[in-house]
């Protein structure tokens, strides 16, 4: 087992270093000059000059291409274009939102879908299996930003102003933001007394205290705690949904197909009950595509973000890679790329091991 976490680690730098390149390349095909999208009338050809030179612009592409490996060896993913600011401040900034988000969304989706799924698969043919499937191919052919403005008009327009109509009081659900306006909230350095704490530990308690709903609770903050429960509802709900979907449809076929093996009619003609043919034989066999499709919607998930952060007008990874693309911010756009792809990696590689708990025929050598 760890031969083989450790090779996998290897395999995983070409991978990364391919990743880069193009995004590197890609980057800098784009039209548009980064000078005048950051300073706009101010750039006059004497200041984009400097500023070219002290970001490196000016320098052939694959010398800049060669710097960059280099600041990424001495673990410096370069200064913001357009913000002017260390890339590793916007990380801890807005990386949290979009752990959190898309966390959320695939435990929905996946114990959402593998329940749906199941159900399915049990009442094959039923009415429940035609209306649950009806379901999954309905949201997997909704797209993200469609499905978020319905939900943001039923549950935050439409439900809180039926509700003042009939009860007097609007119940409903936040349309956009992490937390209510003007509610306070104390930081995890702020809530134990550590503000004093510099360095990388710092850093490390500012990432997990952009984690709203893990500050909230280890910090005793239940209102808080509540709130951002709420406004992550509509966001998790709009993101995870084409993953719900697809993981349903997955969990179905797969349990159909381990359902109709020679080992599990055994198992039934020695008088094994149904549910424990289910739990025992059945399931976590089924479970092995399963769990490779739900480390793959992590991808998904991750690319659906930007859109999902925009709608919702969260601040994350990927309103602000989409920003950085639209003001041709390269140091942003790559260091994001490459920390998506690093995340994206590990879960893949926790997939693969998880292989060999599930099924104990297969060894990780």
């Amino acid at each position: 087992m760890t031969q083989y976490i450790i090779r996998r680690l290897l395999l995983s730098i070409p991978t990364l270093l391919g990743i880069v390149f193009i995004v590197f390349v890609i980057a800098r095909l784009l039209p548009g000059d980064p000078c005048l999208s950051a300073l706009g009338e101010r750039a006059t050809e004497a200041i984009c000059a400097a500023f070219n030179e002290r970001f490196g612009l000016n320098e052939p592409l694959h010398v800049q291409f060669f710097l960059y490996l280099g600041q990424l060896a001495r673990g410096d993913l370069g200064d913001s274009i357009r913000y002017g600011r260390p890339v590793t401040e916007i990380l801890i900034e807005r990386l949290p939102t979009t752990l959190e988000l898309a966390t959320y969304a695939l435990i929905f989706a996946s114990i959402s879908g593998v329940l749906l799924g199941l159900i399915s698969a049990l009442r094959r043919n039923s009415r429940t299996d035609v209306t649950t499937m009806f379901v999954a191919i309905l949201g997997v052919s909704i797209p993200i930003f469609v499905l978020a403005l319905i939900l943001q008009f039923v549950f935050a327009v439409a439900l809180p102003e039926v509700t003042g109509n009939l009860f007097g009081t609007r119940i409903g659900l936040p349309p956009s933001g992490r937390l209510s306006p003007g509610l306070p909230y104390e930081t995890i350095p702020q809530a134990f007394g550590l503000e004093d704490v510099g360095g990388l530990p710092r850093a490390i308690l500012d990432f997990l205290s952009g984690i709203l709903t893990f500050n909230f609770l280890i910090t005793f903050q239940w209102r808080q705690l509540a709130d951002a429960v709420q406004h992550l509802i509509l966001p998790v709900i709009a993101l995870g949904t084409i993953s719900l979907a697809i993981v349903a449809r997955i969990t179905r076929s797969s349990l159909l197909e381990v359902l109709g093996l020679d080992y599990i009619r055994t198992a039934r003609a020695k008088g094994v009950s149904d549910r424990d043919v289910l739990r025992k034989h059945a399931f976590r066999n089924a479970m092995l595509p399963v769990v490779t499709i739900i480390g793959l919607q992590l991808g998904l998930l991750l690319a659906g973000a930007v859109l999902t952060e925009t709608v919702f007008n969260l601040t994350g990874v990927g309103r602000t890679m989409y920003d950085s693309i639209v003001g041709r911010d390269y140091i942003v756009v790559q260091a994001f790329t490459l920390i998506i792809a690093l995340i994206y990696l590990t879960v893949n590689l926790v997939v693969d091991i998880s292989y060999a708990f599930l099924d104990p025929r297969i060894r990780l050598k």
